[in-house]
C-alpha cells in the first residue's frame, strides 16, 4: 500500500476464551498441517450475530460452535468430530458452517445436529472450505483454501445458488480466504491470503468471473483473512498476523486501522446488527474485541431461502 497511514483506534476487550475451554491436541490432524508456530489448542473464527443478537464463532481446533452471553461468558452451543472455519447465519436462522474437514454444514438448534449440506464437488472432496458468504438473492458463495499457497494456487470460488446449483467459478487460487460482496452485488472482494492481497471478482449476467484483478496489495503480517463490507460500501479487511483491521474507501484507499490490544492474528470480524460497531477476533489469544466505527454500519440484504 503506497499510502499514508491513517488514523488508528485500539479495539476493547468484550470477552476471553477461558482456559478451560483450551484443550485441543497439538498433535492433532489438523495442526500436523500448520506452519511451525501456528499450532494451537484453540483458535476462534467466524464471528457472526443471530437475529436474537446473538453473538456466534467457531473454534476449529475443538470442533465446537460458541455462543457470546450478555455477561460476557463464552460458551459451548454444540460440539462435533469436525473442524470448523468459518459460519454465517442466514436470513430464515439456519446456521451455515464451513467445516475444513466435512465440507459446508448446516446446525439446526432445534434438534442439536449439524448436517452435511455439501461434501464434495464433481467425484472429489474439497480441499477444505474456509468461508462463506450469502448474497441477497440466497446464493451462497464459498471458498474452497485447503493448504493451498503461492506454492500450489489451485484454491477454489465456489457458488450455489438458491436452486442449488453448484459452480467451480475459479481454481486457480492460492489460498482464498474470507468473500464478501459490493452494494450492488455485482462484484466479489476475495481475500487472497498467501498472495497478501485482496481481489475483485466482477461477475457477468450469467456469474462466471470477468476481468479478475487485485483490489488491494497488502504488506506484513500473514495476509488478509476475514472481509466485511459497510452499508456505505467501504471494505474492512482483517489482517492476520498485523493484528488489525484496515477500512478502505470503495475506490480502495486506506481510511482506518483498527489494532487489537494483543497479539497479531486478527482473523475475523462482523457488523452487530445493524449499529455502526464491528466485533473482531484475535485467534492467538482467543479473544473478542470491538469497536465502535462512527458512520457505518452493515449493509442490509434480504436473503432469499436457500434450497438446503
Amino acid at each position: 500500500m503506497l499510502y499514508a497511514p491513517p488514523p488508528r483506534v485500539t479495539g476493547t476487550l468484550v470477552a476471553s476464551l477461558p482456559d478451560e475451554l483450551r484443550t485441543g491436541d497439538p498433535q492433532s490432524g489438523l495442526n500436523a498441517n500448520q506452519p511451525s508456530g501456528l499450532v494451537a489448542t484453540s483458535f476462534l473464527e467466524g464471528p457472526s450475530f443471530d437475529r436474537d443478537g446473538v453473538f456466534w464463532c467457531v473454534d476449529i481446533v475443538n470442533g465446537r460452535l460458541l455462543t457470546l452471553d450478555t455477561d460476557g461468558q463464552i460458551r459451548i452451543a454444540y460440539q462435533y468430530d469436525g473442524w470448523p472455519n468459518g459460519l454465517k447465519i442466514h436470513q430464515d436462522g439456519r446456521i451455515f458452517v464451513a467445516d475444513h474437514k466435512h465440507g459446508i454444514m448446516i446446525y439446526d438448534r432445534q434438534r442439536q445436529r449439524i448436517e452435511p449440506l455439501l461434501q464434495e464437488y464433481g467425484s472429489a472432496r474439497f480441499k477444505g472450505v474456509n468461508d462463506l458468504f450469502f448474497a441477497g438473492n440466497g446464493d451462497l458463495y464459498f471458498t474452497d483454501q485447503g493448504s493451498t499457497g503461492l506454492h500450489d494456487p489451485t484454491g477454489r470460488l465456489f457458488r450455489l445458488s438458491a436452486d442449488g446449483r453448484l459452480n467451480c467459478l475459479l481454481d486457480n487460487l492460492p489460498s482464498p480466504n474470507g468473500l464478501t460482496m459490493d452494494l450492488q452485488e455485482r462484484t466479489l472482494f476475495l481475500a487472497i491470503t498467501r498472495d497478501n492481497s485482496v481481489w475483485r471478482v466482477p461477475l457477468g449476467r450469467d456469474f462466471q468471473p470477468l476481468k479478475v484483478g487485485r483490489f488491494v496489495q497488502m504488506s506484513g503480517g500473514i495476509g488478509p483473512d476475514g472481509l466485511a463490507l459497510s452499508a456505505q460500501g467501504e471494505l474492512l479487511v482483517a489482517h492476520a498476523g498485523l493484528g488489525c483491521i484496515w477500512l478502505f474507501s470503495a475506490e480502495g484507499e486506506p481510511l482506518r486501522r483498527i489494532d487489537a490490544p494483543q497479539g497479531k492474528l486478527v482473523t475475523n470480524l462482523a457488523f452487530r446488527d445493524c449499529a455502526a460497531e464491528i466485533y473482531f477476533i484475535e485467534s492467538s489469544s482467543g479473544s473478542i474485541y470491538k469497536a465502535a466505527m462512527p458512520g457505518l454500519g452493515k449493509p442490509m440484504f434480504s436473503h432469499a431461502p436457500l434450497i438446503a
